[in-house]
C-alpha cells in the first residue's frame, strides 16, 4: 500500500485528493491545522519542522508520495501570511521529505499551483527573487510593503512552480517524479471567500473559464491520482493546467 502525505488535507482540494487517493489504495498521512493525522501550522518554520518530523515518524521514514495542497488565497489576513503558506509551506515540506521519498516505491510528489502563476509581471516582482533565494524575511517584508494580496498570490504560485520544476530536475536522479497542477477557479471555501470579498469578488465572479463554470475539487483530485500513479511514470517537471480553458483563453499563443 503506497504511503502518501497530503498537506491541506482537511478541506477543499486537499480533502478531495485524500478521498481519491484512498480509493486508489493509498494510506494517507494528512497535514493540516485541524482534523488531520499531523496537526501543524505551515505558516511558521517551527510548524513546518513539526510537520516534517511527524510525517517521518508516522511513515517510518519512507514515503511513496507527497501532495502539497495547503494554500491561502487573496482573502488571507496579510500578504506575508499568504507567501509563508503558499511558498515556504510547500518548499520546506519538499526539502524535508525528499530523503523519505527517495526510499519509497516509484515515488512521486506533486504541488498544487495555480493558473494565476501566469499573471503578467509576476515573474518580475522582487518578492519572487527573495522567495526563490529562500529569504523568507525579505520576501514577507516585500509582500507586506506592496500590500496587494492578488499580486502576492500570483507571485507565490509562480515561485512555487519554478521551485518545483528546479527540484524535479535534481530529484530525477533519485527516481523521484515531481509535477505541478495549475487549477483555475475551483469551488472550494477559498474560492467562495474570494467571491464574497469586497475588493475582489466582482473580478473573481466575472472571470469565468471557457467551459462556463468553476471546477470541482474532485476533478482536480482525479488528475492528481493519475500523476501520482505508475501510469504517469515518464511525467516529471510538468505543469498541468486543469482550469476549464482559462490559460488558453488568456495566453493562446503561449505553449
Amino acid at each position: 500500500m503506497p504511503v502518501t502525505a497530503v498537506s491541506g488535507s482537511a478541506s477543499g482540494i486537499g480533502a478531495a485528493v485524500c478521498t481519491a487517493l484512498r480509493a486508489a489504495g493509498h494510506r494517507i498521512i494528512g497535514i493540516d491545522r485541524v482534523n488531520a493525522e499531523v496537526i501543524a501550522d505551515l505558516s511558521t518554520r517551527q510548524g513546518r519542522q513539526t510537520a516534517v518530523a511527524q510525517v517521518l515518524e508516522q511513515s517510518g521514514g519512507v514515503l511513496d508520495g507527497l501532495v502539497c495542497c495547503a494554500g491561502l488565497g487573496v482573502t488571507a489576513p496579510s500578504s506575508s501570511l499568504l507567501l509563508a503558506v503558499n511558498y515556504f509551506g510547500v518548499s520546506e515540506l519538499l526539502d524535508g521529505l525528499a530523503d523519505a521519498l527517495a526510499k519509497g516505491q516509484h515515488p512521486a510528489a506533486l504541488v498544487i499551483g495555480s493558473v494565476a502563476a501566469t499573471q503578467p509581471g509576476a515573474d518580475q516582482q522582487p518578492m519572487v527573487k527573495a522567495l526563490l533565494a529562500g529569504d523568507e524575511a525579505q520576501a514577507l517584508a516585500l509582500a507586506n510593503a506592496l500590500g496587494q494580496p492578488h499580486i502576492a498570490y500570483a507571485c507565490s504560485k509562480y515561485a512555487v512552480t519554478c521551485d518545483a520544476r528546479r527540484k524535479s530536475v535534481q530529484w530525477a536522479a533519485q527516481g523521484i517524479r515531481l509535477n505541478v497542477i495549475a487549477p483555475g477557479a475551483v469551488e472550494t471555501p477559498l474560492h467562495q471567500a474570494a467571491k464574497g470579498d469586497a475588493r475582489y469578488g466582482k473580478a473573481v465572479s466575472e472571470f469565468v473559464a471557457p467551459l462556463g463554470r468553476a471546477g470541482h475539487p474532485e476533478e482536480i483530485a482525479q488528475v492528481v491520482v493519475f500523476l501520482q500513479s505508475d501510469q504517469a511514470s515518464f511525467v516529471t517537471g510538468s505543469v498541468v493546467f486543469v482550469d476549464g480553458g482559462m490559460d488558453a483563453m488568456v495566453r493562446a499563443q503561449h505553449v
